[in-house]
């Protein structure tokens, strides 16, 4: 008979009473309660942001920073643009790997999804034997 043992740091069994006391809090929570929560807190973030904005476009040694840096900005881009100009092939061919690995990483969604719906586990390795496994992720977005 097989028995398997679990070992936990102290700190590591508080850490997982804690998420479990969380998620228990927020299941005693309608959708609708924490969705208004997200919104009040979302106003009162852009409220906060505008006033600091503010006091910034008021400070002199603030907007004669930003002109320098904008000054800075424009002549990096200008060495950047002389420098790619160089090396066109291999920004082409970087753009085109890109492609392929974001194309590649929603092909592993995709299967890994497919696999999770079947009830099969999924989990993959790395080179260096790390495992890794799925994360699934629920947003919302306005209703047309």
């Amino acid at each position: 008979m097989a028995r398997t043992i679990f070992v936990w740091s102290l700190g590591r069994f508080f850490q997982i009473c804690y998420h479990i006391n969380r998620y228990y809090f927020f299941l005693m929570q309608s959708i609708q309660e924490v969705f208004a929560r997200i919104a009040e807190n979302k106003k009162k973030l852009k409220d906060l942001r505008t006033s600091l904005k503010n006091a910034l476009s008021n400070s002199m040694s603030y907007q004669d920073l930003t002109e320098q840096m904008k000054k800075l900005r424009d002549k990096r881009k200008q060495v950047e643009s002389e420098i790619r100009g160089q090396f066109a092939k291999e920004i082409q061919e970087m753009e085109d790997l890109k492609i392929d690995v974001d194309s590649d990483i929603q092909v592993l969604s995709d299967i890994a999804l497919t696999s999770i719906m079947k009830g099969e586990q999924v989990e993959i390795k790395d080179e260096y034997d790390n495992a890794y496994e799925p994360i699934l992720k629920v947003t919302f977005k306005k209703a047309a």
